[in-house]
């Protein structure tokens, strides 16, 4: 689910469809690496280096100021890849997640301008890391999914908290 960023009433209506505390941030999903650090341009040096080594792939990156971002890896990037959506899971905050249409709940599919049926979703959801303390050396998995611990290591070297 989700909507243009700088457009704050569908923000808002993201945010109540999915019943999320407005403090919670949602990620922001870019659809090229080069779009995600050109918006980004305060970026700290390894944080950076840290994102050019796990995106595009299978993670959400969460970045100091406490925001997520996301580049999926698409075979073919979408047309207007410089495009940027803020982006959540289409079910109810702390629902299980949906891997059919079926599955997104009716408030949600009702309230949104348009729903896209893409079949089943494979795989397993991405792995949330927490990069916002990368400078100091420090990282964190705050949710395990498709990128596995041991390769975050490999990445990101050994000093998870």
């Amino acid at each position: 689910m989700g909507c243009r960023p700088d457009d704050e009433a569908a923000v808002e209506r993201v945010y109540r469809l999915k019943a999320r505390p407005r403090d919670k941030p949602s990620a922001l999903m870019y659809f090229s690496l080069d779009a995600a650090l050109d918006a980004h341009p305060g970026l700290a040096v390894a944080t950076r280096a840290a994102l050019e080594r796990l995106l595009p792939g299978p993670v959400l990156a969460v970045l100091p100021g406490g925001y997520g971002i996301r580049v999926p890896a698409l075979d073919v990037p979408p047309a207007g890849a410089r495009v940027t959506v803020l982006q959540t899971s289409a079910n109810l905050t702390g629902g299980p997640d949906p891997r059919l249409l079926a599955d997104v709940p009716e408030s949600i599919r009702e309230g949104a301008d348009l729903v896209l049926d893409g079949g089943a979703l494979p795989g397993i959801p991405s792995t949330v890391v927490d990069l916002s303390r990368y400078e100091a050396g420090e990282w964190g998995v705050l949710r395990e999914g498709a990128l596995s611990l041991a390769e975050l290591k490999r990445l990101l070297g050994e000093s998870e908290r």
